[in-house]
């Protein structure tokens, strides 16, 4: 016995030690580098105490990063979840062509974003773009999608609820596809119509997918930068500016490299509380609707 237990912990100890090396050490680092002056002008990890946290927490900008990303992040995620949810009801049953629509469906998520951004890029441009011919030719004005912030905001969002929904759009008809029959015949027995059925069995019954895949696509826009790097650079101003991309400024373009270590510390702590509420909320939410 002692023998094998010998031998499991050898089989386990790459996968220690590399989930020591991935994860571990530089998140020990980051804490360590988080508290000292390491800069463009200060290549030299000395200690200066809390004063990196001190700033970050005085950052205004950094604070408004969050309040956008909030707002990008629920928004987008919120008609991913409609938008995926239709689909996946369009190509659960049997209708012609399935397959071709279902394949057809992940085409957007199989795309790099950055390449996917640099093309929505050009149908956003204000006098090139096709989105503004398109409003003329309805007798609408041109719109400049990524030179003033509302606008800006909008062309993000669409990015990326174009990019992934179908990837909530898979999640969903993966969970459509493993549900049971017994319910559905027992509401078609009792005469429920194709609403009712989807109130009252579909949506309780979906609700364990529904809330791992919100989870995880507001963990994934949690991230967002590569997006809003190319389409807008955080412009006009920094009005599109997300945690991530001044994360990028701070600590890659402009080598703060001990504020941005305390900005990334500090952001990851309220992204795990925030996310563990939310999912808390959600679960107890679809409850209710299930027990209703």
């Amino acid at each position: 016995m002692d023998g094998l237990r010998r031998y499991k912990s050898m089989f386990l100890l790459p996968g220690l030690l590399t989930l020591l090396l991935i994860i571990i050490f530089p998140l020990l680092f980051t804490i360590r580098v988080s508290f000292s002056g390491w800069n463009v002008s200060n290549p030299y990890m000395d200690f200066i105490g809390g004063a990196n946290y001190t700033a970050v927490l005085h950052d205004s900008r950094f604070w408004s990063s969050i309040t956008r990303l909030i707002l990008l992040a629920g928004g987008t995620v919120l008609l991913q979840y409609v938008i995926g949810f239709g689909m996946a009801l369009l190509v659960w049953r049997e209708v012609r062509g399935r397959r071709f629509w279902r394949v057809l469906f992940l085409v957007p998520m199989m795309t790099t974003p950055v390449v996917m951004a640099a093309i929505w890029q050009t149908i956003f441009h204000e006098s090139l773009g096709p989105a503004n011919d398109l409003l003329q030719l309805l007798g609408l004005a041109r719109i400049p999608w990524l030179t003033e912030s509302g606008p800006a905001l909008v062309a993000l969002m669409t990015v990326e609820v174009w990019q992934w929904t179908p990837f909530m759009f898979l999640l969903l008809l993966a969970g459509l596809l493993s549900l049971p029959k017994e319910p559905f015949m027992a509401a078609a027995i009792d005469g429920a119509g194709t609403w009712r059925t989807f109130w009252k069995v579909t949506f309780p019954l979906m609700a364990p997918v529904s809330v791992a895949a919100v989870v995880i696509r507001l963990i994934e826009a949690s991230k967002l930068s590569d997006s809003v790097y190319v389409l807008t650079s955080g412009g006009p101003g920094s009005s599109t500016e997300t945690p991530g991309y001044y994360l990028y400024i701070q600590g890659l373009r402009d080598q703060q490299t001990g504020y941005s270590g305390a900005m990334s510390l500090i952001y990851l702590v309220l992204m795990s509380v925030t996310l563990t509420v939310v999912a808390a909320l959600l679960t107890r939410a679809f409850k209710l609707k299930g027990d209703a």
